[in-house]
């Protein structure tokens, strides 16, 4: 620890002996699932203790940078085959609401979002009945061929194996497929909470955890990186969130394939299993104690082996998201252009962070931005005095709203209607 006056002080004041001990051993080595789970309710001083250590741990780890990534979320389309409780996005294809983006249209917002400074565009979607499977690597491709430099972030666990199911292939061989196509690296999201129990009660049909590890690390050992991701404050306990992060560590320690974890708090305002009250035992997303407790546990029981933990400013907002730096946190995610999911859900934070934003947040706590790549490669450090003339499009764009559109605008643009299914020509 680079601080002992610091953590003495914070220890000095209604810490209990077994919270103490756990806190100490940190500086160490990883804790415990059972350790996670003895910290997940502690308040007051007890946690200001865990923050503080999560803090020292964050700077001893990773330094005090605080890294974001320029980069354009494209959601596709929000028909999906399946009615998870906890989504607010998809629809169904009889909708008024239900959309699908063409090629072209995904193409140019790729391509729009590069001029404008982003080296990574991040493709995820619902389950479309019209999709035949081989048009994932086809987007790819048509993205790749447009943009040989950009760096494709894309589909899901679950969308992968629906991709597969669909194209009568192994996940390996898809995977492969996509690779060869493009695919750089597979966010780890569907992750929910990994445990099956709770799944079922999520959304009938999802993918299993098991399932969902395959995924991950068949990605991995074709050597494409993927992150990892828990969403929480619905209807998991603190043990499940434990274990969670337990099972995160075994992949990492067996792969080395995860380059970061984002906690993803669960926003209900609109979410179908909050207005139809099926589930008695639903929390309305979690306390700010909540958030807090989570990210300092994870970087108490990741930080050596998942050393990236991003904050995602649409579920927390820039405000809150600056105090989470503090408590563990390392990366601000990315400028995002365009975010549907959670803005579907009842999030209130917007769509888009400027990278003059990002870096105003991050010098607002004392700490030094970096932008970086979507493996964490360092693409510029910013320091005070070249802050000014390293504006870039992004930061100047005069209208972003109307340069982006927005999620309501989008879901009654009658120009990206959902079709009935019918399948697409795919060339190979």
């Amino acid at each position: 620890m680079r601080s002992a006056e610091r953590l003495e002080s914070a220890f000095s004041a209604g810490i209990s002996r077994r919270i103490r001990m756990i806190l100490e051993r940190a500086a160490d080595q990883d804790i415990s699932a059972s350790d996670a789970l003895a910290l997940s309710s502690v308040v007051g001083a007890e946690l200001h203790a865990l923050a503080v250590v999560a803090d020292e741990l964050r700077a001893n780890q990773v330094g005090d940078a605080v890294t974001y990534v320029v980069n354009r979320n494209i959601n596709f389309t929000n028909v999906c085959t399946k009615a998870c409780h906890f989504c607010a996005f998809s629809r169904t294809q009889r909708s008024e609401e239900a959309y699908f983006l063409n090629e072209d249209e995904i193409v140019r917002r790729a391509v729009e979002a590069h001029a404008l400074g982003a080296t990574e565009v991040c493709l995820q979607a619902g389950l479309a009945p019209s999709m035949t499977g081989r048009e994932y690597s086809k987007l790819c491709r048509a993205i790749k061929s447009a943009l040989p430099e950009i760096h494709i972030h894309a589909f899901s666990p679950e969308e992968i194996k629906y991709g597969a199911h669909l194209s009568r292939m192994t996940i390996a061989d898809y995977l492969a497929e996509l690779r060869d196509s493009g695919l750089g690296s597979v966010p780890g999201t569907s992750a929910e909470i990994l445990d099956d129990t709770v799944r079922a009660r999520l959304g009938h049909g999802r993918i299993s955890t098991a399932e969902w590890v395959d995924v991950i690390t068949t990605a991995h050992r074709l050597g494409i990186r993927t992150t990892s991701t828990m969403m929480f404050g619905h209807i998991e306990s603190a043990r499940d969130r434990a274990e969670h992060l337990a099972l995160l560590r075994s992949i990492q320690l067996e792969t080395g394939g995860i380059t970061e974890f984002v906690p993803l708090s669960f926003v209900h305002h609109e979410a179908p299993l909050n207005i139809k009250h099926s589930l008695p035992d639903l929390k309305p997303g979690p306390s700010g104690n909540d958030v807090v407790r989570l990210f300092a546990i994870a970087r108490l029981m990741l930080g050596r082996t998942i050393p990236n933990i991003q904050v995602s400013w649409v579920k927390e907002g820039a405000r809150f998201g600056q105090w989470l730096l503090s408590c563990g946190a390392n990366d601000l995610g990315g400028t995002l252009m365009n975010e549907s999911i959670s803005t579907s859900a009842g999030a209130s934070h917007g769509q888009l962070m400027t990278p003059k934003e990002l870096r105003a947040a991050i010098r607002d706590c004392g700490r030094t931005p970096v932008e970086r790549t979507t493996l964490y490669a360092i693409r510029k450090v910013f320091t005070d005095k070249n802050e000014v003339d390293d504006e870039g499009p992004l930061d100047t764009l005069q209208n972003p709203d109307e340069t982006f559109g927005s999620y309501s605008r989008l879901i009654h643009d009658e120009r990206y209607r959902f079709q009935k299914p019918k399948k697409l020509r795919v060339i190979s």
